[in-house]
């Protein structure tokens, strides 16, 4: 199978064109160019399963497009999101935030979903596909030190609640790289599918090791890399994977 993480930054692009016509403008225009690039990027990876990070579903930015439907129609594939923060969280009634989500797909095999949400941080969702042979945990964590190492804690139990093999994909926003989940790592019995510790952000010139693909016994990785694409700021992660 062929698992394609991607943090896609609202589809709104990256470069010069974010801060045009006042710096930072993009986030608010958007950039109606750029979805139909990350889809066909996709389409030609070819995935089994697609997490997707920051994706816009129906605000003004996005021109009420949701991006999880018009991605997921395009490779005729089913799709679970949520808006990513917590069901208390004020960003839940706020413009363009309240439509701003994290999204799993995959093609026909589903066994199961479920969203469960971290207790700290302002980004708190976590998506749980359960497949036949495998569970996969979505995440988007805290660019706060202190809420993140509390929800790795949260996210072990999670973890070791479940009968499956398990794979965790997402941005963990790790400023110090491999490090600062090493622990949480070794508790939950997880390796990186990323063996050179390639970085992964900003786009333009990867240094940071910020996006992952962690996985346990049961899961063997056959092929990974990270493909040189500047659609958002953060390259994608492509990992193929048999179950035992």
């Amino acid at each position: 199978m062929r698992l394609l993480l991607y943090n896609i930054r609202y589809a709104v692009g990256s470069g010069a064109s974010m801060h045009v016509p006042l710096p930072g403008a993009g986030y608010l225009l958007g950039n109606q160019t750029v979805l139909p690039d990350i889809t066909g990027f996709i389409k030609d990876i070819a995935p089994d399963i697609v997490g997707l990070i920051e994706v816009d579903t129906g605000s003004i930015r996005s021109r009420m497009v949701n991006q999880v439907d018009s991605i997921a129609t395009a490779l005729g594939m089913n799709s679970s999101f949520e808006i990513k923060y917590g069901e208390s969280s004020i960003n839940q009634v706020l413009p363009i935030l309240r439509k701003q989500a994290n999204a799993l797909l995959a093609r026909p095999g589903i066994h199961g979903e479920a969203f469960h949400y971290f207790d700290t941080g302002v980004k708190r969702l976590i998506i749980e596909l359960e497949l036949e042979d495998v569970a996969i945990f979505l995440v988007h964590l805290s660019l706060k030190y202190r809420h993140r190492h509390l929800q790795l804690r949260r996210l072990y139990d999670l973890i070791e609640a479940t009968e499956k093999p398990v794979i965790v994909a997402g941005d963990f926003n790790t400023f110090w790289g491999q490090n600062e989940i090493y622990l949480f790592q070794k508790a939950a019995g997880l390796r990186s599918a990323n063996l050179g510790g390639l970085p992964s952000y900003p786009s333009r010139a990867p240094r940071k090791e910020l996006d992952f693909i962690l996985y346990q016994d049961g899961i063997n990785v056959t092929h990974f890399e990270i493909p040189q694409v500047r659609y958002s700021d953060h390259l994608p992660l492509i990992c193929d994977f048999e179950t035992a």
